[in-house]
């Protein structure tokens, strides 16, 4: 009893920790759009730099430091991280850039397209059960996803990728199953050479934002860290207490934020393919939802 009793609560918490995650990347072209005056790589590796900072430091405090080399130590593992941290560095950048180029709804359809991918991953590799339910809302999704394809004549290849590269984060954070803070700090750490790299170049060229850019964006470009740490750890704590499907489908928390605030806040005019698309994968979500009861009850 006290066993289900503490797996109902491990899950409630991690259900918590999705919404709270997805809900802040939810809001994020807020933020990147008070950046929009600097480079999006720089972006990316200030990003990268800073929520290295926030999290070596939280593992100083908590004097966590020698895990970090325990880790660097195991060749497999440090290998894992690096792939991890690869990928997730290529959906930052690709996202930023996506974001400060006006397209906020193609991305919108990128993270609506990713659950599906979390959903096969979860069946495919970690042998995840599908109802019967959940395979006609998936089935829903596509078909309403290929559509807009169709309609919109060409391959939406920014959604695409933000869809990919988030579903094989989430899958490899799962497979590895690391300790929040020590995943995402091992993974922050590095990719932090490299973006330093190209921070030293960019301000020795003069093209540096940091500081040139004002007191405003330096500030933002520093709290990026803590933004971008927040929410991952967040999203790594989900990802090891509740399964790729109910992560996949929390997500649309994302991505429907995005939609209004592409729509309604930064005035950005969707195509009737990616309408289409929404409109799909929006029903498909219901679908899953008001079918939980009926699947738990059995």
């Amino acid at each position: 009893m006290n066993k289900d009793r503490k797996k109902a609560e491990t899950s409630r918490a991690g259900t918590f920790a999705a919404f709270a995650a997805y809900g802040m990347w939810g809001a994020f072209p807020i933020y990147w759009k008070l950046l929009s005056s600097v480079e999006p790589f720089q972006i990316l590796a200030h990003r990268i730099i800073w929520a290295g900072v926030f999290c070596f430091v939280l593992m100083a405090m908590k004097g966590r430091l020698l895990e970090i080399a325990t880790l660097a130590r195991n060749g497999k593992r440090l290998l894992a991280v690096i792939l991890s941290s690869a990928v997730v560095t290529a959906n930052w950048g690709l996202y930023i850039w996506a974001v400060n180029t006006g397209r906020i709804t193609e991305s919108a359809l990128g993270y609506y397209i990713n659950p599906l991918l979390s959903i096969a991953f979860g069946v495919l590799f970690f042998k995840e059960k599908a109802d019967r339910w959940t395979r006609i809302a998936v089935a829903v999704a596509v078909a309403s996803i290929l559509g807009a394809a169709v309609v919109y004549g060409s391959v939406p290849w920014i959604s695409l990728i933000l869809a990919f590269t988030f579903a094989v984060y989430g899958a490899l954070k799962k497979f590895l199953g690391f300790e929040p803070l020590l995943g995402l700090t091992a993974e922050t750490l590095a990719a932090a050479p490299f973006a330093l790299i190209f921070l030293i170049e960019r301000q020795s060229a003069g093209l540096g934002s940091f500081w040139n850019a004002g007191l405003a964006s330096t500030i933002l470009l520093m709290l990026a860290g803590v933004a971008t740490a927040i929410p991952l750890l967040l999203f790594a704590a989900a990802a090891n207490s509740i399964s790729l499907q109910k992560m996949g489908f929390i997500q649309y928390v994302s991505p429907s934020c995005m939609l209004f605030l592409g729509i309604v806040v930064f005035g950005e005019k969707p195509s009737s393919a990616l309408l289409l698309a929404f409109a799909g994968v929006i029903f498909s979500v219901l679908l899953y939802v008001f079918t939980r009861k009926r699947v738990e009850a059995g």
